[in-house]
């Protein structure tokens, strides 16, 4: 008998899990239908040595300590603070957009005081900020909007921003100050030996039991467990019975390039 059985290995259910473990000392049945834990933080080295993240990169940052303190226990840590370049006109400029960005796209030199009214004088007055579109015009005009956001959003969404709820480009601040980080949580790093090996070291307490290719629907009524914790899709848990949620998905291709740098950051749109 379980005290709970876990749909799903990732940052959610490994969290519960350890937790529930360790400091109620419950006994946890943890299952995915993937053939590996850490969800879509798992990473794993290829052919060449390079730890590779399967499902595209992902960038710890946070700004609770309560949060770095307890992934530490499961890690060292490898210090990086993300930086992004976007190729526009011919050059490579930081993104977000902030004071570097203005000055070296337009061949100017101000400071922030004039980068705030350089902002303003372009930016367009939006009524109801509604769109992704909304977001970026009301604040920095639609020449900035259509040389940042416009394509590479369509890019990764296959949607205009006109249609993008404003939330997604609402998380991509704009910058008076010469700040090139695209994050600026105090906390910054990458799981020394990758996410995988910090997710190993999380689900070891011997309560909890691990079960892969596994999918929960056929195991529940066998297995006997007294609460069941999902953090699977919603509309699987569902059986889709309002049919599949448009969840975003991009497509990833892995190659080695025989360097030993290929370009001045760790990712240039």
């Amino acid at each position: 008998m379980f005290d709970f059985l876990i749909v799903g290995a990732g940052f959610a259910g490994s969290v519960l899990a350890e937790r529930l473990a360790s400091q109620l000392d419950k006994k946890i049945l943890i299952v995915d239908k993937r053939n590996h834990i850490a969800g879509n933080a798992y990473d794993y080295y290829n052919n060449d040595g390079i730890l590779i993240h399967k499902y595209g990169p992902h960038i710890f940052h946070t700004n609770s300590k309560d949060v770095f303190e307890y992934l530490s226990k499961f890690t060292a840590w490898r210090s990086y603070e993300h930086k992004v370049l976007a190729s526009v006109d011919g050059q490579f400029v930081p993104i977000p957009i902030n004071l570097n960005t203005i000055n070296k796209l337009y061949g100017l030199n101000l400071n922030s005081e004039q980068v705030e009214d350089f902002f303003a004088s372009r930016a367009e007055k939006v009524d109801r900020v509604i769109s992704s579109e909304d977001v970026v015009v009301s604040k920095v005009g639609r020449e900035l909007y259509e040389k940042f956001f416009r394509g590479y959003t369509r890019k990764q969404w296959d949607l205009d921003p006109s249609e993008l709820d404003a939330s997604v480009t609402a998380r991509v601040p704009t910058r008076i100050n010469k700040d090139d980080r695209y994050f600026t949580d105090t906390y910054q790093a990458m799981p020394l030996h990758g996410y995988t090996r910090m997710f190993d070291k999380m689900l070891s307490h011997p309560n909890i039991k691990k079960m892969l290719n596994t999918d929960y629907k056929e195991i529940i009524d066998v297995i006997p467990h007294k609460n069941l914790i999902y953090t699977g899709p919603i509309d699987s848990y569902f059986n889709y019975c309002y049919g599949k949620l448009p969840y975003r998905s991009l497509e990833f291709k892995f190659e080695t390039i025989e360097q030993e740098k290929f370009q001045e950051t760790g990712t240039v749109n």
